[in-house]
């Protein structure tokens, strides 16, 4: 409930410390049931889009799955605190309660099959003070600051069962003051190397789930001509600098089909603008590459971006022949897509302001992989662009939930942020988190906006993948301090958390 929708976030502190309470007894076995229920509870309900778009066993088996780190980290957590210094300490116990939990979104966010990110605690926080502190230390910080919450809430309510005023309000005040603390983080919005006016297309396609784009890319290719063409109506032509399209605007590659290329060519000079066109390309020796070509009016195609994290089961899979076991869907990917090997920046010629602008461009669920977004700012990115097709999924909450997650890189990169969907809900994102403008869902609009350009680097952007690397070599220590802990010292199966 703490994610879109509703996006209730501070209840993301309170699952976490139901959590915390419900893992008292000193056996990993058990824990790990226990966190295997709470996984299925918290990511059943969450991916519900993933059933809309290829049904119910996938989506079960996803669910499954990912449940499965939560009862890695019960039981790793059982072990942890059995050393003697976390077993005594509770201030100890919090930290290393969410240095696992921590570490452990980490081994989703790679594991397997590219990993799974969705789901991160820190993607509940886009509109809490909270998240703020992603401009300091990424989703890893933020992940960390969200469990420590939950965690010391639970000592609350331990210190308050056993009558104990002074600990209990210690706690409290512990939690309000992290809760709140993004509030004192500085979040820079204002332009540093001029601005760039943007124009984004959403041109709605005619169907939903996996028969969205039904037999008609055409028509997708003309809706979103059309919506181009409509831009006109809030701006003369000339006056953009750029217009963006969704991932998918067109299915048929224009650097092959000379009909797809007129349309685009034809929308490029009705608004004098270079086009960003989210596109597909199918090379000679098989497979497919999902690619993003910025298109410049009687010139065609300039520059482009293909997409490096190509989504398991849904855009490729993975041992073909097991999955079919599971469900037949997995055929309707015929041709598996290939990754793409370079960081996402487009270099634009921006005449207006006498220079080439770097765009951070990514695909689709790339914005919940950290490693994707950081290097298309890192690469020389001065906005960042999320082009996305979430037909897919129907009226769900999966558009809602990506584009709390392009806020939050909006927040750590300190870039101002759009995201640009074919049936929406497409964004327009300050460098500090703010929504400025969305659209709905299954619509056909188009909007207008202003985008500060910027250079500088946050420092969770200089830091890069380091914090998730403390945190993952601290977990590994606490883990095998508390097991060499537990070889020397005999304990009951103790149904109490230690105070």
């Amino acid at each position: 409930m703490a994610f879109p929708g509703p996006g209730w976030w501070p209840l993301a502190y309170l699952g976490v410390a139901l959590l915390f309470l419900a893992l008292r007894r000193d056996r990993a076995g058990w824990n790990a049931l226990v966190g295997l229920v709470w996984g299925l509870a918290f990511f059943g309900p969450l991916i519900t889009w993933a059933d809309e778009a290829v049904g119910k066993v996938p989506w079960l088996a996803l669910t499954l799955a990912e449940a499965g780190f939560v009862a890695l980290f019960a039981a790793a957590w059982t072990w942890a605190r059995r050393g003697e210094a976390v077993w005594r300490s509770a201030t100890l116990q919090v930290a290393v309660f969410g240095i696992l939990w921590t570490a452990l979104e980490e081994l989703r966010q790679v594991f397997p099959f590219g990993g799974f990110p969705w789901g991160r605690l820190a993607f509940s926080q886009a509109d809490a003070p909270i998240g703020a502190l992603m401009s300091l230390g990424g989703t890893a910080l933020t992940t960390f600051a969200v469990v420590a919450c939950g965690a010391m809430l639970a000592r609350a309510v331990v210190a308050a069962r056993r009558v104990r005023v002074v600990p209990t309000f210690a706690w409290l005040g512990a939690v309000l003051a992290l809760m709140w603390i993004g509030l004192v983080v500085p979040l820079a919005s204002g332009a540093e190397t001029g601005t760039l006016r943007v124009g984004l297309v959403q041109g709605n396609v005619p169907g939903q789930g996996l028969d969205a784009f039904g037999d008609v890319p055409r028509q997708v290719l003309a809706n979103h001509a059309g919506g181009t063409a409509a831009l006109l109506d809030q701006v003369g032509p000339g006056a953009l600098d750029l217009v963006v399209w969704p991932e998918n605007a067109t299915d048929i590659d224009p650097q092959v089909d000379a009909q797809a290329a007129a349309v685009i060519d034809s929308a490029a000079h009705a608004v004098a603008a270079p086009l960003l066109v989210g596109t597909v390309q199918y090379p000679d020796g098989g497979g497919r590459y999902n690619t993003s070509v910025l298109w410049e009016p009687g010139q065609g195609v300039v520059a482009s971006y293909t997409k490096q994290r190509p989504a398991a089961f849904a855009e490729y899979i993975p041992m073909r022949g097991v999955a079919r076991l599971f469900s037949d869907a997995v055929d309707r990917v015929t041709r598996d897509m290939l990754p793409g090997t370079e960081p996402g920046y487009v270099p634009l010629a921006a005449p207006r302001l006498e220079r080439t602008v770097g765009l951070g461009d990514v695909i689709c669920f790339e914005v919940a992989y950290d490693d994707v977004v950081r290097s298309a700012v890192t690469s020389g990115g001065e906005v960042l662009i999320v082009q996305t097709n979430n037909a897919t999924f129907g009226f769900s909450d999966e558009s809602t939930q990506q584009l709390a997650m392009s806020r939050l890189r909006a927040i750590e990169h300190g870039r101002a942020t759009v995201q640009v969907s074919t049936v929406g809900v497409s964004g327009v994102i300050a460098p500090n988190g703010a929504l400025l403008a969305a659209t709905g869902l299954f619509t056909a609009e188009q909007l207008v906006a202003t985008l500060p350009l910027r250079e500088s680097l946050t420092l969770a952007t200089r830091l890069g993948p380091w914090p998730a690397r403390v945190t993952a070599a601290l977990a590994v220590c606490v883990v095998v301090a508390g097991a060499a802990g537990a070889l020397r010292v005999r304990r009951n199966d103790r149904i109490e958390i230690a105070a």
